[in-house]
């Protein structure tokens, strides 16, 4: 029987001493880049942990990046050590057309991690940040590679795919830390605009939030027969986040009210307008619309 297997091994004609020497060189070599690459992954996780503090996520895929990029440098190695590197090759081409079928797949899930990592260098916003994203506005829990997590005002969380961002427009209001509020309400059968302005400013100026810098510009948007007016009022507040600012929107109504009942001026139906959006990419807000 061992005969017959050596007969069969000279028949290949094959140097069992050369092929033992590339195999041990080979995984040798295979050997020394595994290890190159298991402590370089390490070694940039240390160093991606303090410069990329906030981006956990990042900071994985960057070190087995690194890592596997070492390997596969030794495994090509190995196989060209052993006479095997054409296989690779032909698997290589054989793994193009297969990663092309996958990338039509996979496109979104490409699209939004590249949008992740514009948004790791561009940081246009950051945690804590209060945003407008694809029609959703709230505070900023989390940005990560595929997924920005927001919890809007009714305390859910929201995850808005990344390359939604930048295909659409998204609105950051803690950049500057002020925002005009616009109001607009009715004021019945009283002619004199210059004191109503007067005693509106004088009123909103006692907020707390109130941005003294800029100046608060009224507009008539109507009037009517019996000199009955409607009225658009624009002034800026100071804020450091959600709450302070829909309190602030509380507040100013709440200030108006008190200009009418102790002026008896007869100032009606008084809202916030709102520049938030009420749609997404999915449709409007609601179960059933």
């Amino acid at each position: 029987m061992f005969e017959s297997i050596i007969k069969i091994i000279d028949s290949w004609e094959i140097d069992i001493k050369i092929l033992l020497a590339k195999l041990i060189l080979g995984l040798t070599v295979l050997l020394i880049f595994y290890a190159i690459g298991k402590s370089t992954k390490s070694l940039a996780y240390k160093i991606n942990s303090k410069l990329l503090v906030k981006y956990k996520d990042l900071q994985i895929i960057l070190s087995k990046a690194i890592y596997f990029f070492f390997l596969f440098i030794g495994c090509y190695l190995f196989l060209q050590i052993i006479g095997l590197e054409q296989y690779f090759v032909k698997l290589l081409a054989g793994a193009g057309i297969v990663g092309i079928i996958a990338g039509f797949a996979l496109k979104d899930i490409a699209s939004n991690a590249f949008s992740g990592l514009l948004l790791f260098f561009e940081k246009p916003y950051k945690k804590g940040d209060w945003v407008q994203v694809d029609g959703h506005c709230g505070e900023v829990v989390n940005v990560g590679v595929l997924t920005t997590a927001v919890k809007n005002k009714t305390g859910q969380e929201i995850f808005v795919s990344n390359q939604l961002i930048y295909s659409g427009t998204f609105v950051n209001y803690s950049t500057y830390n002020n925002r005009a509020i616009r109001l607009q309400t009715d004021i019945e059968q009283f002619f004199d605009l210059d004191k109503v302005r007067t005693l509106l400013t004088n009123e909103l100026k006692t907020i707390s939030t109130f941005d003294p810098s800029k100046e608060i510009k009224y507009y008539v948007d109507s009037i009517s027969i019996d000199g009955s007016f409607s009225l658009e009022i624009f002034f800026w507040v100071i804020f450091t986040n959600e709450e302070d600012f829909l309190k602030t929107i509380s507040d100013t109504l709440i200030h108006i009210k008190k200009v009418s009942s102790e002026n008896n001026i007869n100032i009606i139906n008084t809202k916030w307008i709102s520049d938030e959006e009420d749609s997404t990419s999915a449709g409007n807000f609601g179960a059933n619309d």
